[in-house]
This record gives C-alpha cells, structure tokens and sequence, in this order.
C-alpha cells in the first residue's frame, strides 16, 4: 500500500468512526492553497469540527498526534478560514479542531486537540 491509499485507509476508518458518534460528514479532503483538512463534519451539538486523521502501522516515529507542528496548525487553521468564506451559509454552533490518531485500528479520537484563539 503506498502513502496515498494508506491515508484513504486510515480516512476512511476515521469517517466511520465519527458517523457511528453522531457526526454528519459535510466534506473530505477539502484544499486550499495552504493545505488539506482530512475531514469535516457536524458533532451532535452542532459544532463543526475540523478533523485532522493521523494513522500509523508502526511507532517508530511516535504516535500520530506528535506529528502536528505549529505549522501544521497554521495550514490547518489557515484552511478551515477558507472553507468558511466560501461556505458562508453552513449553520452551526462553535468550531473545534480534532485530531484522529489511529495506531493498527486502535482509534484515539482527541476532541479540541489545539486552541486556537487568541
């Protein structure tokens, strides 16, 4: 399996996981010139949640959520304004950023993984 079709893999264990917890999945893989959000969807409060999905086979570069740099939460943060300027209509309560970290098919679901207000 190379890279791409273990990250639709891992996705796609990520996507189920939230659809079985009540979230509805409003767009993956959504680009911008900055990055990618994995996944977007609605919580069960009407918050939406931008889902960052780091899988892993093995722990030799530690478990997926150490990967997140600073930078990786600025492209993702950078990303999530775009979505929203150009979903202007999209209704919902507050936003989160979470992190989905899957090691074999054990998933660590880590709600507002980082904070970023100010």
């Amino acid at each position: 399996m190379n890279n791409r079709e273990k990250g639709k893999y891992f996705e796609n264990l990520a996507e189920n996981y939230l659809k079985k917890n009540g979230y509805k999945l409003i767009k993956k893989n959504f680009f911008s010139r900055y990055g990618e959000i994995d996944i977007i969807a609605l919580d069960k409060d009407n918050n939406l949640v931008f889902v960052e999905v780091k899988g892993r086979n093995s722990l030799n570069f530690g478990v997926g959520e150490e990967s997140i740099t600073q930078k990786k939460i600025n492209s993702l943060v950078k990303t999530a304004e775009i979505f929203l300027k150009t979903n202007p209509d999209l209704e919902f309560n507050e936003i989160r950023f979470d992190v989905i970290s899957i090691y074999k098919d054990k998933i660590n679901h880590i709600k507002n993984a980082f904070d970023v207000r100010e």
